[in-house]
């Protein structure tokens, strides 16, 4: 049977204030600035001189002309906003954006931070729409996505997760009369002819994003704990592993483990990211303060590198 969850599927925007940038198989110029200046102004919304915003970028290959219009984009977006003393500019979030971010930052941050219990019950969610809904069909596929269900068949859409208010709140749109919430418990009728649960998701491709993410980052570990990383590449360090991290709670929706298969990877890539995001902070933000003190005759306030326990706490 054809699985109807692929892993490339683009998962939707769903910020409400503003439009943070979509994320991409590799990193997007306007991607990395968030990342960037979210990792080290989030909790304060600091400023950072333009020109320090610029040097950072050029630290990861982007130009100076593909730099000044990535910023330049996120703040049409209202991801940033401008201030100017004479020749001199800083960016630094919006209310908005830096209120979103935190929250996905405290959802990246908690993913995997403890295993969950499970007693067996699926939630199920049964819909069906005209075909001349199809614009609505489709945002409410992205949402059962975002909330971390996945399709069974393609009107039943199922999640090993409690129903719960917030699922309730991003599905109150649909039309009265369309949709019908249930539980239930998963029944073995040993025969070829069904379709278990768990075939919903593509179990095989999360385990390889997870080996890929392990293929990457672990090698790193060894020259972090050293203290062999410092000055920009920290920097780069840190972001990059916040970019390719953020990607595995979008992928893997925390199934239960006794649906998985042994040795799941989901904790020690957690601990990997923990352990090079933490580990670097001290350096990074070292570095980061030293540009934005080549940029500036004013005293760097509120600029500092958040840990992931930090960010889990928000």
């Amino acid at each position: 049977m054809e699985n109807l969850f692929e892993i490339e599927e683009i998962f939707p925007d769903v910020a409400a204030g503003s439009r943070l940038p979509r994320r991409q198989a590799g990193n997007s110029a306007q991607g990395l600035a968030t990342t960037l200046i979210a990792d080290y102004t989030l909790p304060t919304r600091a400023w950072l001189p333009a020109a320090a915003v610029m040097t950072l970028l050029g630290e990861f290959g982007i130009g100076i002309g593909a730099a000044r219009t990535a910023v330049s984009r996120l703040g049409r977006r209202g991801v940033l906003e401008s201030s100017r003393e004479g020749r001199h500019s800083s960016y630094r979030l919006t209310r908005d954006a830096a209120a979103e971010l935190a929250a996905g930052g405290a959802w990246i941050a908690r993913f995997a931070e403890r295993a969950r219990s499970w007693d067996g019950t699926w939630t199920l969610v049964a819909f069906s729409l005209p075909q001349e809904h199809g614009t609505q069909r489709r945002a409410l596929r992205g949402q059962l996505r975002w909330l971390g269900f996945a399709p069974l068949y393609d009107g039943l859409w199922i999640s090993p997760d409690p129903w719960h208010p917030t699922v309730a709140k991003r599905l109150a749109a649909v039309p009265p009369g369309a949709m019908t919430v249930f539980q239930a418990n998963h029944v073995d009728l040993a025969v070829t002819a069904q379709r278990n649960p768990i075939e919903a998701w593509d179990v095989p491709a999360i385990a390889e994003h997870y080996a890929a993410f392990d293929r990457q980052w672990r090698p790193l570990l060894e020259r972090v704990r050293a203290g062999r990383i410092a000055g920009a590449a920290a920097v780069r360090a840190r972001t990059e592993i916040m970019d390719a991290y953020r990607q595995i709670p979008l992928l893997d929706p925390q199934l239960p483990a006794e649906l998985l298969p042994a040795r799941w990877p989901r904790a020690s890539a957690r601990e990997v990211f923990v352990e090079i995001y933490d580990g670097l902070a001290e350096q990074a933000q070292r570095h980061v303060l030293e540009v934005v003190g080549r940029s500036t005759r004013e005293p760097a306030v509120g600029i500092m590198a958040h840990t992931v326990a930090v960010m889990a706490a928000s």
